[in-house]
């Protein structure tokens, strides 16, 4: 059996070191770009969401004020009555650029470190619906305006603050979720270090 030359095994052995270095290359390279366009997906989601979340729901009531000058065996002399129509507009903002979320294109992970907090904002309206008094027993400017105060003070009183930052957390989850989905179509591990969104599962 002929001994192989040295020149010819030492060519063979580059040859096959740059073939080995070439193939490596290109599945690197190829990673590395699969990589890219994860986090360049994922990140640009991230970004689409970088806006104000606002929650709005309207409340509407009627509130009746009655008053008199005196009672005689139970009947009302010279009474006067206001009917109010109070509305009111209740927002639940999120300012979504205060979130972060972090993306580990190494250990392919989705982190959550922070959300933003709720801030509810409502604004009562109130218009006079009907009003009847007598010429000797006129409802006065001052006594319009505390009245209408307080119905404004009752409707902020009934509107329930708790259900709606409820509600606004389960539209920021809903709002999350497409980036949640996007996440794990590409084999992301979702991690929330909030403790806030119960409902993800990774």
């Amino acid at each position: 059996m002929k001994k192989i030359p040295t020149y010819v095994a030492i060519l063979i052995g580059v040859l096959s070191t740059l073939l080995f270095v070439s193939v490596w290359r290109q599945y690197t390279e190829r990673k590395a770009k699969f990589i890219n366009q994860e986090y360049y997906l994922l990140s640009n989601q991230i970004d689409k969401m970088n806006k104000m979340l606002v929650l709005e729901q309207n409340f509407s009531s009627f509130q009746t004020h009655k008053s008199a000058i005196f009672q005689v065996s139970g009947y009302d002399i010279l009474p006067k009555e206001m009917v109010l129509y109070t509305t009111a507009k209740a927002q639940v903002t999120y300012d979504l650029k205060n979130m972060k979320i972090n993306v580990d294109s190494l250990q392919k992970k989705l982190i959550i470190t922070n959300l933003p907090r709720a801030e509810i904002k409502i604004y009562p309206d109130v218009r006079i619906h009907f009003m009847d008094d007598y010429a000797l027993n006129r409802f006065d400017q001052k006594s319009i305006n505390e009245i209408i105060a307080s119905a404004k003070q009752n409707m902020l009183k009934s509107i329930n603050k708790k259900k709606l930052e409820q509600q606004g957390h389960e539209q920021l989850i809903r709002n999350l979720n497409d980036l949640f989905v996007l996440a794990r179509a590409l084999h992301y591990k979702i991690e929330d270090r909030t403790g806030e969104l119960k409902k993800i599962r990774s």
